[in-house]
């Protein structure tokens, strides 16, 4: 029996061996990423260093403030500082006064911005370039510029000593960089909205609040931020306008640490502690609502109507 020949096997194709990516662009990247890093680092440090000094300070007593050299953390920790600190300017008086004064100069200052940036943006009126470009121009002068004609005109109208001239400007588009954030944030909303809620029978009233302001909730929060962080710190206006010291906020009160003391040397145990406490509320509002902060902020960019 006779039996026919089988071929052979075809030989299996040889694998080529892929050549290793280079090690020197991985070596870059890596360099390139810790020297971010440590930029970072170093930048964060710088910021975070003087708020650490202060809270070492508060937590000192007041001889052991200028101890040579300095400790970073105290030998003993005044807890005391946080309460007596406090008590010596009336704080809880002063934190009512600040909180009113704040929340009243933010409601208005962030009300009117966005109905003035809706208005710029979204309506048609003549002279309508002209108003931006004051409300824009207005920006480039210094507050210091109209503190004198504004203190003779409230002064006049009776409103020296009160909280008045710290609320009502806010009330008439107190800060003209809210009123050009506004604009610029409802411009890049498209028409196509504003078109079909007309259709529906809605108004520009209807339009702004039911509409515009969630569609904003960014750039009004990022303006929020922005003025309660002004009215809170504000220092000058405050000193100028008010006399009483019953009606001073916290930013004029933090200086009878300093003021009264002519030939004395400040506790600066206490103030430092006091500080702290003064530096709250715009650090919780701030990390409660960093995200849309950061939202607000970079959407400004995008100007282009659809």
């Amino acid at each position: 029996m006779t039996t026919l020949p089988t071929e052979a096997p075809a030989p299996a194709p040889a694998l080529t061996e892929t050549p290793a990516a280079p090690k020197r662009s991985t070596g870059k990247r890596t360099a390139r990423t810790t020297s971010w890093y440590v930029t970072a680092l170093f930048i964060c440090s710088v910021m975070v260093v003087p708020l650490l000094w202060m809270i070492t300070i508060g937590l000192k007593s007041g001889s052991a403030v200028f101890e040579v050299p300095p400790r970073l953390l105290p030998r003993e920790f005044q807890w005391s500082n946080f309460v007596n600190g406090p008590e010596a300017i009336r704080f809880p008086r002063l934190l009512l006064n600040s909180t009113i004064i704040t929340m009243l100069s933010v409601l208005g200052g962030v009300m009117t911005a966005m109905m003035a940036g809706y208005a710029l943006a979204r309506l048609r009126f003549p002279g309508q370039k002209v108003w931006f470009y004051l409300f824009v121009g207005s920006m480039l002068l210094p507050g210091v510029v109209g503190l004198i004609p504004l203190f003779q005109l409230y002064k006049s109208i009776g409103w020296y000593d009160t909280w008045l001239p710290l609320i009502v400007p806010a009330f008439f588009g107190g800060n003209p960089l809210f009123i050009f954030l506004a604009r610029q944030y409802f411009m890049a909303i498209p028409y196509s909205i504003d078109e079909a809620a007309k259709i529906d029978g809605a108004g520009h009233l209807r339009i702004f609040v039911s509409v515009m302001l969630p569609l904003t909730r960014p750039a009004w929060i990022t303006m929020a931020i922005l003025a309660f962080q002004a009215s809170w710190n504000d220092f000058l206006n405050p000193l100028v306008y008010l006399y009483s010291a019953d009606k001073w906020p916290l930013s004029v009160g933090m200086a009878q640490f300093v003021s009264p003391f002519a030939g004395q040397t400040p506790n600066w145990s206490y103030y430092m502690a006091t500080n702290l406490l003064y530096m709250l509320p715009p650090l919780i509002i701030f990390f409660a609502a960093q995200r849309y902060f950061i939202q607000g902020l970079g959407s400004l960019g995008s100007t282009t109507q659809k």
